[in-house]
């Protein structure tokens, strides 16, 4: 599939606001809303665009935690498959040669962390389980877009950013406390309550049903789903992001990169790697290795270059691993609970 700059500036404008009509992204672009909405399936249909509502973690207080998980090839596929299918996992992928998956889980702040490695599928093949535990964020997801998302203009994006929610930073930025950029350090917590399961269950399938299904779900008028969704999104409880397949958009080499930085150097090099172009999520951790990113090139050569010519050159960088994407197992996902 072709993807021209009319495609990015749609998928772009989803990601400033996943639920956005089709008449006001296209009075924004310039096109008619019946050209939006045959080029949205046209996307979805061939490079596996899909809107997502999920829940913030940083904004409810939520702990994530990366876990790594080495196996034996035949028992690869099953592993992931059955990690995909719990409802913390935001994320499942398998790497390196199809011998270890990464995934990453959600808790809330005051569960039981042990139950991370109790609910493992139990096997015998399972050679190995690291869990590194996510304490700031740089870049990407629930704290902002990646640098790649430069389709529209300044302009564009407030036009299309919701009422009450603040349009996001131009990249590089990144956070400080537990409060993405452009809220307060001192805000209190966002909640979920009572019937937010049922349609948080419903936006993680697909961010854009329509109030009738959202109603339908929830048992609430459609009026108090309006109402709901507006409140969620307001507190930033709530954001949307655009799962897409990055071949499509022509970046043919994911990797995972667990990196081992220098203490004193760990803020300096996490905000290096937020201004790069190649990443698109990046996060301090704890365990052996203090941060860990993703990284799409367009291809293997140019991570090579990425590789020597730009992580090379970081002060306090001390060792970097790299894990090739082999397959996304879930991409995205939703958080369940409360807190």
């Amino acid at each position: 599939m072709d993807v021209d700059t009319l495609d990015r500036q749609i998928v772009h404008a989803l990601r400033i606001d996943g639920r956005a009509g089709y008449r006001e992204i296209g009075a924004v672009l310039g096109v008619s809303d019946q050209t939006v909405a045959r080029r949205y399936r046209r996307l979805r249909e061939n490079a596996g665009v899909r809107v997502v509502g999920m829940p913030k973690p940083i904004r409810l207080g939520y702990e994530s935690w990366m876990l790594r998980l080495h196996t034996s090839p035949d028992m690869a596929a099953p592993l992931a498959d059955a990690l995909a299918r719990r409802p913390d996992t935001a994320w499942v992928s398998v790497f390196s040669g199809g011998t270890e998956i990464s995934c990453l889980a959600r808790l809330a702040a005051h569960a039981d962390r042990e139950s991370l490695l109790h609910r493992l599928p139990r096997t015998p093949r399972l050679v190995s389980v690291t869990a590194h535990c996510l304490i700031h964020h740089f870049v990407g997801g629930a704290v902002g877009p990646d640098r790649r998302d430069d389709a529209l203009t300044a302009g564009q994006i407030a036009a299309l950013t919701p009422d009450g929610v603040p349009a996001p930073p131009p990249p590089p930025f990144t956070i400080g406390g537990s409060a993405p950029a452009g809220e307060p350090v001192d805000v209190a917590p966002a909640r979920l309550a009572d019937g937010d399961d049922a349609l948080l269950e419903v936006l993680s399938r697909d961010g854009r049903a329509g109030y009738a299904e959202l109603a339908a779900a929830t048992g609430w008028p459609e009026s108090t789903v309006r109402r709901r969704m507006r409140e969620l999104r307001r507190s930033g409880a709530i954001y949307y992001d655009v799962e897409v397949k990055p071949q499509v958009f022509g970046f043919l080499a994911p990797v995972l990169l667990w990196v081992t930085v220098a203490p004193a150097r760990l803020a300096a090099v996490g905000a290096a790697l937020a201004g790069h172009d190649e990443v698109v999520f990046a996060a301090a951790t704890t365990g052996s290795t203090n941060l860990v990113a993703t990284v799409v090139c367009t291809d293997m050569a140019a991570f090579y270059r990425y590789l020597t010519e730009r992580i090379s050159g970081l002060d306090g960088v001390d060792r970097v691993e790299s894990a090739p994407l082999l397959r996304h197992v879930k991409q995205l996902g939703a958080v369940t609970g409360r807190l």
